[in-house]
């Protein structure tokens, strides 16, 4: 596959979430929600100091240790993916659907940090009562909070288990968490990879 051809696919996949994420950041309020189809799927605007699916990550101090490390590691990790890709291109037996697949990883992981690096700079805060705009400043570099909006509460599952909790939402429906296109790149991919490549990644 050219690298050209793999840069384009990274690049219209940022753009992709990007756009998503800025109209949801500049059009809606923290915690307002726009229903899709009726009873399972939602735009409901949150963010999140940086975890996949909305999860929060705990800290102490003045210093948000954890979203800085989670920050560090992705950066860590589009340094790797880029080298894996350059270099399984290389090689005439890789799977296309392999680079695909690291491709949408890549793209993923750099629309997530850059919601962490930028936004922080670049918009005001998001509250429930007031919509973000161009212009203000709410938190510091790699301190910003990435935007998640897709919501499918597809049924309330109110006898769940306490181990099976965190397929749910504070309401419990399953499928609770909320999530945006960055994470769903990254999922697609894994799922994808191993389903259909486990045993290329066995073989290497």
């Amino acid at each position: 596959m050219k690298a050209r051809n793999i840069s384009i696919l990274v690049v219209l996949l940022l753009l992709a979430d990007q756009i998503l994420k800025i109209w949801v950041k500049t059009n809606m309020c923290l915690g307002e929600a726009i229903t899709i189809f009726p009873d399972w799927f939602q735009l409901r605007f949150i963010e999140n100091n940086g975890a996949a699916f909305g999860m929060h990550i705990a800290s102490g101090g003045g210093l948000d240790w954890g979203k800085l490390a989670l920050s560090l590691f992705r950066v860590v990790m589009v340094v790797a993916l880029c080298f894996l890709i350059r270099q399984l291109n290389a090689k005439k037996e890789t799977p296309k659907g392999v680079i695909v697949g690291l491709s949408l990883i890549l793209a993923g992981a750099i629309g997530n940090i850059i919601d962490s690096a930028v936004y922080g700079h670049i918009f005001s805060a998001s509250t429930p009562m007031t919509v973000a705009h161009f212009g203000g400043h709410y938190a510091g570099f790699m301190m910003g909070k990435v935007v998640d909006m897709f919501y499918f509460p597809l049924f309330q599952w109110n006898s769940v288990p306490n181990f099976l909790r965190f397929l749910v939402d504070g309401d419990n429906y399953f499928f609770g968490a909320i999530f945006n296109l960055a994470d769903s790149y990254i999922t697609v991919a894994v799922v994808y990879m191993l389903i259909f490549h486990w045993k290329f990644f066995y073989k290497e």
